[in-house]
C-alpha cells in the first residue's frame, strides 16, 4: 500500500510529464545558443557547451544574490502562486504534499541558525570549499546562481562540506520535509563518510546543478580542490581532478540516474529564463536534459595508449619555447600532457599534438617530454625526450600587461589588459587579486578567476556591469563582474597574479593605503613589459572617468606611430577605422601572417567607416593602409 506522500508523488509526476511538452515550448532558449554544439557527443558536446555557458556571461558580487532570490527562487509552485508570494522555495526543506513547516523570505538571511526554520544561507551547492583557497573565495564560482541557492541555515551547517548522494543504515539527521544526513551508501563509491541526501522532489534539480557546475567551469576543475578528505576514500568533493569526465564514475552513475528519475520541472525553467537575464547563461541540462547522457557516454578501454613521437621544439624565445609531436596512434586518446625537466607534475595540457611553455627563465636549458593519456586516464608511455635553451632576450613582453586602469565615480570601475607575449595565454592561470586594511592589518580578499585564452596581439576589458561609462558597455567587455576585485576605490592594491598568488602586474603597492582613486591611468606606449612593482611614472594620469579608447588599441599602443585607430579588436563582422582624411584613401589590402593576400578593397571608405570582415578566418591579419600596416585579430 502506498504512503500518503508517495502517492502526491506519483500523481505530481504523472501530470508533470502530461504537459512536458507544453513547459519546454515555454523554455526560452535564445535563437541559435546551442547551434555550435549541434551533432557533437561525449567530451566533445561537454567542451563545446562550456565555451557557449561561459562566454559574455555576467559575474554578479555574493551581496547581490539576496536581491536576486526575490526573482529567481520564489515558491510559485507549492504553497503560493505567481502573483501572490514573497517566500523563498528551499530544496531543503520544501514539503511537496503539504504545507512547509516554516518559510522565509529573502530579508530572512542569516548567518547560523541552532533550528530548522530561523532563516536561510546562501548555499553553494558545490561546497566553497571545493574551489576556494583558506578564506579567499573565487569568483565566478562564488556567486553562480545556479548552484548558490538560498537553504535553510540549518540545514545548510550541518550538510557541510558532504556531498549529496544516497544515505546506507546510519542516519545522524533527519529534517523536516524528509531529506536526510547518513552514511554513503553509493553503489560503487569509494567514498565512506557522510552524505546529504534530499528528497525524490529535487534529486533531478540537484544532479542537473552538479553537472552544470561540471561543464561550467571545465579548465579550472584541475586546480579545484578535489582531495579534500583525510584519505582519498573521504574525498568529499567527488570531482576527481580530470577536467573532461571531472566527476568520479559511481558519481556521474547516480547523477544519471537523478536526472532520469526527476524530469525537469517548471521551477527549474523558469529559473533557467530568470538567471539568463541576470548572468547572461543558462544551465544545458534543464534545456537539454538528454545531454546528460550524450556527454557521459564514453566507454574507455582498459589499454594504455601509445606513445607520441618526435616530439620537436619548433621556436625557442626568451620566455617561452613552441613544441610538436606526432599524434598517439590510439583513437581513444583525449589530450597530452607536458612535462618539464623530468618533474612528475605536468606543466600543460594539450588538446591537440602543439603546445606552448611559457613562464620560462632567460638564458636557461630545458627537457621537455610529452605523454598521451586517453579516455580511461590511462598515461602512455613517454616520448622522446626534446631540448631548449631559452634566448637572452627578445621583443615580447614577458607576460600580460595591465594597459588601462579606470577608477571613477560610483561603480565606474575597469581594467584593460593586453597580450604581447608572441603566443596565445590560457587565462585560467589568472586571476585578479585585491588586498584590503581593517583594524591594524592588510589582507588580500575574494579573487576573479579569468578563463579562457586570449591571442597574441589581443586586448581585453573587465569592467564591473554596474559601471555607467559614456563609452563603454558591457557588452564590450570580455568580462564583466562585480567581485571584490571590482569594487576597489583607489586605496587598495590590485593584482594580476599567475597561478594563484604569483604577482604579473600591480596598481599600486602592497601593505599601505594608495592614492590611485578618481582616476583614469593609461600605460604609455614605451612601457612593453609588465611588473610587479608599481610606478605611476609609466601611466598617464587622466581625469575620473575618463574612458577614451577603452577596449580600442590606438596605433601608439600597437608600436605604430600615427593617427589611426581601428576597433573593435579583436573583431568579429565589422572592423572599423577612424583616420584624418578617411575618403581619400584609395585602397586597403589585408594580409595574413604568411604573406597572402587576403582581401583588397578599392576606395573603402566613400560612404562608410568600415570593413566586413565576417568572411575571414578566426586568426592573426594585417591591415594596409596609407602604407602602414596594422594589426588585428578577427574571432
Amino acid at each position: 500500500m502506498l504512503h500518503i506522500n508517495q502517492y502526491f508523488y506519483i500523481m505530481k509526476k504523472i501530470l508533470f510529464l502530461g504537459f512536458l511538452i507544453p513547459f519546454f515550448a515555454f523554455s526560452q532558449i535564445p535563437v541559435g545558443y546551442y547551434d555550435a554544439a549541434v551533432g557533437l557527443t561525449g567530451y566533445a558536446l561537454k567542451s563545446k557547451v562550456h565555451d557557449i555557458i561561459s562566454s559574455k556571461t555576467i559575474s554578479w558580487h555574493y551581496g547581490d544574490l539576496p536581491n536576486y532570490y526575490a526573482q529567481t527562487d520564489l515558491d510559485k509552485y507549492y504553497d503560493h502562486t505567481a502573483t501572490n508570494t514573497t517566500f523563498l522555495l528551499d530544496m531543503y526543506s520544501e514539503i511537496p504534499t503539504g504545507p512547509d513547516a516554516y518559510e522565509y523570505t529573502s530579508a530572512q538571511l542569516v548567518s547560523s541558525a541552532g533550528a530548522e526554520g530561523v532563516g536561510y544561507n546562501r548555499e553553494h551547492m558545490v561546497p566553497q570549499s571545493t574551489f576556494s583557497t583558506g578564506s579567499i573565495s573565487g569568483y565566478p564560482m562564488y556567486s553562480d546562481l545556479f548552484h548558490v541557492v538560498p537553504a535553510d541555515a540549518r540545514i545548510n551547517q550541518l550538510r557541510s562540506n558532504y556531498p549529496y548522494g544516497v544515505v546506507g543504515s546510519t542516519i545522524y539527521y533527519t529534517f523536516t520535509n524528509g531529506s536526510r544526513i547518513g552514511n554513503c551508501a553509493i553503489p560503487g563509491s569509494p567514498y565512506t563518510g557522510r552524505v546529504y541526501e534530499p528528497i525524490n522532489e529535487f534529486k533531478g534539480d540537484i544532479a542537473r546543478t552538479l553537472l552544470y557546475f561540471a561543464v561550467r567551469y571545465e579548465g579550472k576543475l584541475g586546480s579545484f580542490n578535489h582531495n579534500m578528505g583525510t584519505t582519498p576514500a573521504n574525498d568529499e568533493s567527488l570531482f576527481d581532478g580530470t577536467e573532461e569526465r571531472a566527476l568520479d564514475p559511481s558519481y556521474i552513475t547516480l547523477l544519471k540516474q537523478w536526472n532520469a528519475m526527476d524530469p525537469v520541472s517548471p521551477k527549474e525553467i523558469d529559473k533557467n529564463n530568470i538567471v539568463y537575464g541576470i548572468q547572461k547563461n543558462r544551465n544545458p541540462f534543464i534545456d537539454h536534459p538528454e545531454w546528460v547522457n550524450m556527454i557521459w557516454s564514453e566507454t574507455p578501454d582498459a589499454i594504455a595508449p601509445g606513445a607520441p613521437g618526435a616530439l620537436t621544439v619548433t621556436q625557442q624565445n626568451a620566455h617561452f619555447v613552441n613544441l610538436t609531436w606526432s599524434p598517439s596512434p590510439d583513437p581513444d586518446v583525449l589530450g597530452y600532457r607536458i612535462y618539464v625537466n623530468g618533474s612528475t607534475t605536468p606543466a600543460e595540457t594539450s588538446k591537440s599534438t602543439s603546445v606552448t611553455i611559457d613562464h620560462l627563465l632567460p638564458s636557461t636549458a630545458y627537457t621537455f617530454t610529452v605523454k598521451a593519456f586517453d579516455k580511461g586516464y590511462l598515461e602512455s608511455p613517454v616520448s622522446n625526450v626534446a631540448a631548449a635553451t631559452t634566448l637572452a632576450s627578445d621583443s615580447f613582453s614577458s607576460d600580460l600587461m595591465i594597459i588601462k586602469y579606470l577608477e571613477g565615480s560610483s561603480d565606474n570601475k575597469a581594467l584593460e589588459l593586453i597580450n604581447r607575449t608572441g603566443h596565445s595565454v590560457n587565462l585560467n592561470n589568472y586571476r585578479i587579486n585585491i588586498q584590503f586594511f581593517s583594524g591594524s592589518s592588510y589582507y588580500f580578499s575574494d579573487t576573479y578567476e579569468l578563463e579562457g585564452t586570449v591571442a597574441d596581439g589581443e586586448n581585453f576589458v573587465i569592467l564591473n556591469p554596474n559601471a555607467n561609462f559614456t563609452c563603454f558597455t558591457n557588452a564590450q567587455a570580455k568580462f564583466v563582474t562585480a567581485s571584490t576585485p571590482m569594487t576597489y576605490t583607489g586605496t587598495q592594491y590590485i593584482e594580476l597574479a599567475y597561478d594563484g598568488n604569483i604577482p604579473v602586474d600591480v596598481i599600486g603597492a602592497k601593505n599601505t593605503t594608495n592614492t590611485v582613486g578618481n582616476v583614469s591611468l593609461y600605460r604609455l606606449a614605451s612601457i612593453t613589459q609588465p611588473t610587479a612593482t608599481f610606478s605611476l611614472s609609466e601611466w598617464q594620469s587622466n581625469p575620473s572617468d575618463y574612458c577614451q579608447n577603452l577596449g580600442i588599441l590606438k596605433v601608439s599602443e600597437n608600436t605604430v606611430g600615427d593617427d589611426v585607430l581601428i576597433y573593435p579588436n579583436p573583431v568579429e563582422n565589422q572592423l572599423f577605422v577612424d583616420a584624418v582624411r578617411l575618403k581619400d584613401v584609395k585602397s586597403i589590402q589585408i594580409y595574413d601572417f604568411n604573406g597572402k593576400l587576403i582581401k583588397t578593397e578599392m576606395q573603402p571608405f566613400k560612404n562608410k567607416k568600415s570593413i566586413d570582415v565576417h568572411e575571414l578566418n578566426t586568426g592573426l591579419y594585417l591591415l594596409r593602409l596609407n602604407g602602414s600596416s596594422y594589426k588585428f585579430i578577427k574571432k
